[in-house]
């Protein structure tokens, strides 16, 4: 008896270093039962689908209107017709900078996972790297969550955390976080995919 593969797709808008530790994971055997079948971009030309290409993934740009944070409308349904078609076991959200809304929610109902760089319910939304170093916290870290219609808000699947110490500049942190991203996320899709870590019913 062996796994079906989790058929996974990754959503980002960024530099694609989350997909790149995903990516590299999977070559080397590390994340369990997990197929990346595609990576999706809201930004041509972004990081991200150069890390695509690289790796030999399939992906693909589709637009997204640029002037508002929220994926809606016709934007929406082209983004969930394109996302059907590849007929995901799970949707990672890595540094994609649009809100979801609850039609794709609903399309695609527990199952879809986000990272987030601060140990949530702390710091949630843009920017939660530097409000955190600013407000002087001693220990911050990064997320990884359930998605649902509240931001940053789903239930929490994994943390870790990552100490702030004096004299770190805010690059510093920053690099800290990215690195502890980059262990947690491909241990928790590997989990997923494993079913050592249930989805939601």
């Amino acid at each position: 008896y062996t796994l079906r593969p989790m058929r996974t797709i990754i959503l980002g808008s960024g530099k694609g270093t989350n997909t790149k530790a995903l990516l590299d994971a999977a070559i080397q055997n590390q994340l369990g039962a997990t197929e990346i079948v595609a990576i999706y971009s809201d930004v041509a030309g972004s990081g991200i689908l150069e890390v695509a290409q690289s790796h030999e993934v399939a992906f693909r740009h589709i637009n997204a209107n640029p002037t508002t944070a929220k994926l809606s409308g016709k934007d929406e349904q082209a983004w969930i017709e394109a996302l059907s078609a590849d007929n995901p076991d799970l949707i990672v959200l890595a540094g994609f900078m649009k809100i979801l809304q609850k039609p794709i929610l609903d399309c695609f109902p527990n199952s879809i996972i986000n990272i987030h760089p601060s140990l949530l319910p702390s710091f949630k939304g843009l920017g939660s790297i530097e409000n955190a170093y600013k407000l002087g916290v001693k220990i911050t870290g990064c997320t990884i969550h359930w998605v649902n219609t509240e931001i940053d808000g789903g239930k929490i699947i994994a943390q870790a955390p990552v100490r702030i110490m004096e004299g770190d500049d805010l690059e510093m942190v920053a690099a800290r976080i990215h690195a502890a991203e980059h262990m947690l996320l491909p241990w928790v899709v590997s989990d997923l995919s494993l079913g050592n870590i249930p989805f939601p019913e």
